[in-house]
């Protein structure tokens, strides 16, 4: 989902404004403009709808966070999920899949919404918690595929742990696009570093 899709109303946004909707824009909103852009009135007016469409589907702006949050936390754990649910003998392809991924197709503008959760996250416990167990499940997801692709339970975490680093680590840094070969290269040098067989 690109920020486009996310902050720019269409007629069918303001036509059929329901909950998802809502939450769907606004987290558009918070990628591109951080936490500070989400203030009902400003929101209504640039879907073009009455704040009574907000007040319908939700009680205040803090219940409008949290399901931001929520859905947010929610969707990126079936995804991760969703990757481990290969054969043993597909683990490490897809081990391999997921690291080209970022590396050649990289999405800046899920790059912009993690870093705007991730600031969110330094001023509100439930955020942070939410960006918690997200970790969690990236790190656990990894490691069981890296289980599953024969490493005993310590390497596979530690590889875990690598590639975890080097990969959002790498996107959190938000480099210029101009360097995709380099960030590519490097992608390559981890993915040999952390998939060769255990010593």
């Amino acid at each position: 989902m690109s920020s486009q899709d996310t902050a720019s109303p269409t007629a069918s946004t303001r036509s059929a404004l329901d909950r998802d909707a809502w939450i769907r824009f606004a987290t558009g909103v918070l990628a591109e403009e951080g936490l500070e852009g989400l203030r009902v009135e400003v929101l209504a007016r640039r879907l073009k709808v009455t704040k009574g469409s907000f007040y319908w589907h939700f009680r205040d702006r803090q219940a409008l966070l949290n399901a931001i949050a929520t859905q947010w936390r929610d969707e990126r754990i079936g995804e991760l999920s969703s990757q481990v649910a290969v054969a043993p003998e597909q683990a490490m392809p897809q081990l391999h899949r997921i690291i080209d991924t970022y590396a050649n197709q990289p999405n800046f503008s899920r790059m912009k919404l993690e870093l705007a959760i991730r600031d969110w996250a330094r001023r509100d416990p439930l955020v942070a918690s939410v960006v918690e167990a997200v970790d969690q499940a990236r790190l656990l997801n990894a490691t069981r595929l890296f289980e599953l692709a024969g490493f005993p339970p310590a390497h596979a975490h530690t590889r875990a742990l690598l590639l975890f680093t080097h990969v959002f680590g790498l996107s959190m840094m938000m480099f210029e696009r101009s360097i995709a070969s380099e960030i590519a290269a490097s992608h390559s040098a981890i993915a040999a570093l952390i998939t060769r067989p255990a010593d």
